[in-house]
């Protein structure tokens, strides 16, 4: 069994900041991707998400897009991020860039996971998205996850030595 926790401390791999659209300005995060023998693992934290009342939101989707850009016009602000990272041609929600979703907590939400579906270099250059809503992990091709809020763009994080 291998003992993740100590990584957690190990300077990351690379680095998304994540920042909201217009209609979104509070919403910021990073997530940190750190390349392990297991798989990438992943250490995200993100600020500013809508709230609601319990049993009526706070989840909310959260996937690596193929894009590389997070711009895009008046009926997807991040129109640029494109598609579910998809090397494959999976079925959703097989996708390389499907997650687990963040869980609102009083506009806040963490989570660590630890993924094999990608290396980090896969990634390096490609949009993690924060979507309105829950993915439902069924419906094609993206799982109903409502409009994306928020954007950042993956970068490789360097090091002097």
């Amino acid at each position: 069994m291998m003992n993740h926790l100590p990584q957690l401390f190990n300077k990351p791999h690379a680095i998304a900041e994540i920042s909201g659209s217009e209609e979104y300005p509070e919403l910021k995060g990073r997530v940190h991707f750190l390349q392990t023998n297991e798989g990438v693992l992943m250490m995200v934290e993100v600020f500013g998400l809508p709230t609601s009342k319990l049993c009526e939101g706070g989840i909310f989707g959260f996937h690596i897009h193929e894009g590389w850009l997070c711009r895009g016009n008046e009926e997807d602000a991040f129109a640029g991020a494109m598609a579910h990272y998809n090397p494959e041609k999976c079925p959703h929600p097989y996708h390389a860039g499907d997650l687990p979703p963040l869980f609102g907590n009083n506009g806040h939400a963490f989570m660590i996971v630890l993924t094999d579906n990608f290396f980090v270099e896969e990634v390096v250059g490609r949009t993690i998205i924060v979507h309105s809503k829950a993915d439902d992990f069924t419906t094609q091709p993206a799982g109903n996850a409502g409009t994306k809020m928020a954007c950042g763009k993956i970068r490789r994080m360097c090091f002097n030595r």
